[in-house]
């Protein structure tokens, strides 16, 4: 956990990507999280994290399906969403936090 709040307290958006190993949507999402990447570079930091070998941090973010996504930014959650999403989408909702 302490690990995870040195991550999430960067000045710079970090996109976290809770998922799991059994999910076939968590799949779909591997590519689009490295299009996002190759898209934005050193802007956005993308963590991902299984739930199954974190399940204390995902209790405590309450994550009810995999994928959820959420972006943090200086240690606070700025924005959640479950489910598969387009990297253009991301990319565009992760300028607004630049």
């Amino acid at each position: 956990m302490e690990k995870f709040n040195e991550l999430i307290t960067s000045n710079s958006p970090v996109l976290v990507d809770f998922y799991a190993e059994w999910c076939g949507p968590c799949k779909m999402m591997k590519p689009i999280l490295e299009d996002v990447k190759a898209m934005k570079g050193e802007k956005v930091r993308i963590v991902k994290v299984d739930v199954d070998k974190h399940q204390e941090l995902a209790a405590y973010y309450q994550i009810q399906s995999v994928p959820t996504l959420m972006i943090f930014k200086d240690g606070k959650q700025l924005w959640r969403q479950s489910g598969v999403m387009q990297a253009r989408q991301l990319s565009e909702l992760l300028a607004q936090y630049e």
